[in-house]
């Protein structure tokens, strides 16, 4: 005897997670493109289906029950796996056997992105790789929700689940615009920088970054103008003479040797910062993702870092 199958459809999925995203049916509606009536309707509909109550109305809008919170979060996953599952199997019908999802962390700079595409081709043939939008601040939940299979991110941490490649090691770079009065310097100190307009990407302190390293130790800090949490604005305000900061090498090189800033060596000694790519632990051994991880490590040491 069979198994039933699932009391929901994809209509219902789409539905409570438009209802997530949005709170009010009129709203949600839109986003589908049905009428108010007709998801009113396929609320009532899947209720019925489930025996229970996913949503309350107060006022105009509809608040989720613990059980329609379980469920957006269930439908985000499976919908987002069928939209990738469907474009795999497109994509497999033009000769792409695996599609490996890589994302950066904080950077959206992918000036060596072709390069190892070529190299990723010449190597790992049936492979395609489709960048994913920048991860931020939590690794593992792209890794664990399958929004990424690779992260390149910075530091030594390895969250617990995660298996880590090591990539390359690249030093932190003070960048100013090409007509401040520290630039030109091989390298900057903390006491040359103290009091000058800082734009930083993180007021969180990181152990093998500038503020630990080389402002507490020397108790001389520059003046904290503003956060920016996307490094290319960063580049863009200094540029613009708005302030200076310290950012990967890798990652400013390019708007460096346009002349568009000035880059020098964070402190006398330099901070070498180590880059990796993390993968869920399950594939580590082997598998294309295995692979690719191992080709992105080969790659990188072969040209001594993304630079």
């Amino acid at each position: 005897m069979m198994a039933q199958g699932p009391l929901l459809d994809l209509r219902h999925l789409k539905m409570i997670r438009a209802i997530a995203e949005h709170g009010r049916v009129s709203d949600a509606a839109e986003a589908l493109g049905v009428t108010s009536s007709a998801l009113s309707h396929r609320i009532k509909e899947a209720e019925r289906r489930l025996d229970l109550v996913l949503f309350t109305r107060i006022h105009k809008r509809l608040r989720m029950t613990p059980a329609a919170a379980y469920m957006a979060e269930v439908a985000a996953r499976v919908l987002t796996d069928i939209d990738r599952a469907e474009r795999d199997v497109r994509r497999m019908d033009r000769g792409v056997e695996h599609v490996v999802r890589i994302a950066v962390e904080a950077y959206s700079a992918f000036g060596w992105l072709p390069r190892f595409n070529l190299y990723l081709r010449d190597h790992l043939p049936g492979i395609e790789l489709q960048v994913m939008a920048s991860v931020t601040d939590d690794a593992l939940r792209a890794l664990t929700s399958r929004h990424a299979d690779i992260i390149v991110t910075s530091g030594a941490a390895q969250p617990v689940g995660t298996h880590r490649v090591h990539l390359f090691d690249d030093a932190l770079v003070f960048i100013f615009p090409p007509d401040h009065p520290l630039a030109g310097r091989p390298f900057v100190t903390a006491e040359d920088i103290e009091g000058e307009d800082f734009i930083t990407y993180t007021l969180t302190p990181e152990p093998d970054r500038e503020f630990a390293r080389l402002f507490r130790p020397s108790e001389r800090y520059p003046r904290w103008t503003t956060t920016v949490e996307m490094p290319e604005a960063i580049i863009e305000l200094v540029a613009a003479g708005q302030g200076c900061s310290a950012l990967a090498g890798w990652a400013v090189r390019p708007a460096i040797a346009a002349g568009r800033i000035v880059g020098a060596q964070v402190g006398a000694e330099g901070i070498e910062v180590p880059w990796q790519a993390l993968m869920r632990a399950e594939d580590k051994a082997s598998g294309p993702i295995h692979d690719v991880g191992a080709a992105l490590a080969a790659w990188a040491q072969q040209n001594g870092g993304f630079g």
